[in-house]
């Protein structure tokens, strides 16, 4: 018989419409965020996140993601799939932390499945005004 990790006590997206998420913290607390978010599953931080604009996306914004030391960075590039420049990611480069890119749902899912893994994951949520 295999037994698999209980990580029922780490977050989760429940809803994602386009401009607010409502997350599980995994403490049995529900928040609703509207805008760009950092939710880090390791630590159960949920941040908001200033970057508000794909073509204003700063090296400063993918800073705050390195500052939480995940071990993967799940970047949703809001409704589509857009590849930030590499140059604004150096920080995570230089501090080793891998990033995938996708559009805002398929992050949301993505980062569930690794959360619910007990993964070291941080979901970095582009959400444009």
């Amino acid at each position: 018989m295999k037994f698999q990790a209980d990580h029922s006590n780490t977050p989760l997206v429940i809803d994602f419409d386009g401009h607010s998420t409502r997350v599980h913290l995994g403490t049995g607390e529900v928040r609703q965020h509207t805008g760009s978010l950092l939710l880090h599953a390791q630590t159960g931080q949920m941040l908001a996140w200033g970057a508000q604009d794909f073509a204003a996306l700063q090296e400063a914004d993918f800073a705050a993601m390195s500052a939480l030391a995940p071990q993967v960075v799940i970047f949703g590039s809001g409704a589509k799939l857009r590849f930030a420049p590499p140059a604004l990611s150096r920080s995570l480069m230089a501090a080793r932390i891998g990033m995938e890119t996708m559009d805002n749902h398929a992050a949301c899912r993505t980062f569930n499945v690794l959360s619910a893994e007990g993964r070291d994951v941080l979901l970095a949520l582009l959400v444009e005004s």
